[in-house]
């Protein structure tokens, strides 16, 4: 079921692209709902990607695609079973998650990974290495390899679907295809995640969110830590 904010965010995007082509800011959605923060609007999104009724166009600044409007149907009114109280409405929908790489974490089928600190999704920071902690990851976020497990902090890949305290699963690699989410060493000191894009002798680090700008610099400046195989939220 969509919560009442769910459905009111999937309506307002649905009529702003119906009437001017593109997506709205995250301060008209802000507005709209009458929320305090764009934080929230952010969590709404998510929401609704993860249940399959908005996809984000990636590498464009402020473009949400519906996907699907719920169709909504009034409970069975109480009174109708000599029951005298307010009604609710339910939305139904496909609630099957549009990235099924995010899962709650799950202990009864998991293996562990070990935990290496705190990645930035925003301004590069250093990473705690500390393999000596291990956490729960769900088996099917595991493949052939090695991998590890990093707690993001930041909000730059937030329109990819990557919060703030979300932590991701990192297969271990120096090769990474461009357009992949990476972590990524720089100039051997700080460590980040960013979506990676190679030109001739320049590698770009570019973020999901439009607030920040892609970092462009030499090939050799850069090294390849891993890309993302999947995150693990908790609620």
């Amino acid at each position: 079921m969509l919560t009442r904010k769910q459905h009111e965010l999937l309506l307002y995007i649905d009529r702003h692209l119906k009437q001017t082509g593109f997506s709205p800011s995250f301060d008209e959605m802000k507005d709209a709902l009458g929320l305090r923060s764009k934080s929230g609007i952010h969590r709404l999104i998510s929401a609704l990607e993860e249940r399959g009724f908005v996809r984000r166009k990636h590498h464009r600044a402020r473009a949400l695609e519906v996907v699907q409007i719920p169709q909504i149907e009034a409970a069975e009114p109480a009174s109708a079973r000599g029951v005298d109280m307010f009604s609710p409405t339910v939305i139904k929908g496909d609630f099957t998650p549009a990235l099924p790489a995010v899962q709650v974490a799950d202990t009864a089928n998991a293996v562990q990974v070990p935990f290496l600190g705190r990645i930035a999704a925003g301004h590069a920071i250093e990473a705690i290495s500390d393999a000596s902690r291990l956490i729960d990851v769900p088996a099917g976020l595991i493949g052939v390899g090695t991998y590890y497990a990093l707690e993001v902090c930041g909000d730059s890949m937030i329109e990819a679907g990557i919060l703030d305290g979300d932590t991701v699963i990192v297969r271990q690699d120096r090769q990474a295809e461009n357009g992949e989410i990476v972590v990524a060493l720089i100039e051997g000191q700080e460590v980040t995640l960013k979506r990676l894009r190679r030109k001739g002798s320049t590698i770009a680090l570019e973020p999901a969110n439009a607030r920040y700008e892609t970092r462009i610099m030499p090939a050799d400046k850069v090294a390849i830590q891993g890309s993302i195989a999947g995150l693990i939220r908790r609620y």
